[in-house]
């Protein structure tokens, strides 16, 4: 028979909180980040957490969050695009994109058409209305990150997204 360990029971202290700080304890007054931003996952962790908290705000008023809003663009510019290339584009799993067309298409911004060459796939593709708010959409993002690189030159900018991409593609 397999033993059990018994862990020890956990008594909270009732000592004061004085005796339990040691007694060269210093106080912080600037957080030393150095080391932090030297990192590439730390930097770009809190680039984008800057704009995707704007990003979310501004998307509200159309009712999207990130992965509606990349669905809606890729079909966009891909009419016709399958599931499984927007699952691999996007980096979602199959069973959650079939919830985002789903809710998607419940909204009326999309809608599924049997594929031409494939019998088993179907093509996705905006309808008029989804066609609308995805150019609204677009037009309130490329103003968004525009403000939100506006310390960047556009070659500075470029330069950000092309080495962004070298990470992931």
């Amino acid at each position: 028979m397999p033993s059990v360990r018994s862990h020890p029971k956990t008594v909270p202290s009732t000592a004061p909180a004085e005796t339990l700080m040691p007694a060269t304890a210093e106080s912080v007054d600037q957080v030393d980040t150095t080391f932090l931003r030297t990192l590439v996952g730390y930097n770009t962790r809190r680039a984008a957490l800057a704009i995707i908290e704007v990003f979310m705000e501004r998307m509200s008023v159309y009712d999207l969050k990130v992965v509606d809003f990349s669905v809606l663009s890729l079909v966009a510019h891909n009419p016709g695009i399958t599931s499984r290339q927007l699952c691999a584009t996007l980096n979602v799993l199959p069973p959650n994109m079939v919830g985002l067309i789903a809710a998607l298409e419940r909204r009326g911004l999309i809608e599924r058409r049997p594929h031409p060459s494939d019998g088993r796939a179907m093509g996705v593709h905006l309808t008029s209305e989804g066609t609308d708010l995805t150019a609204q959409a677009e037009a309130t993002v490329a103003q968004l990150e525009q403000d939100a690189s506006g310390r960047l030159t556009a070659t500075e900018r470029k330069t950000l997204i092309r080495l962004l991409q070298k990470i992931y593609d």
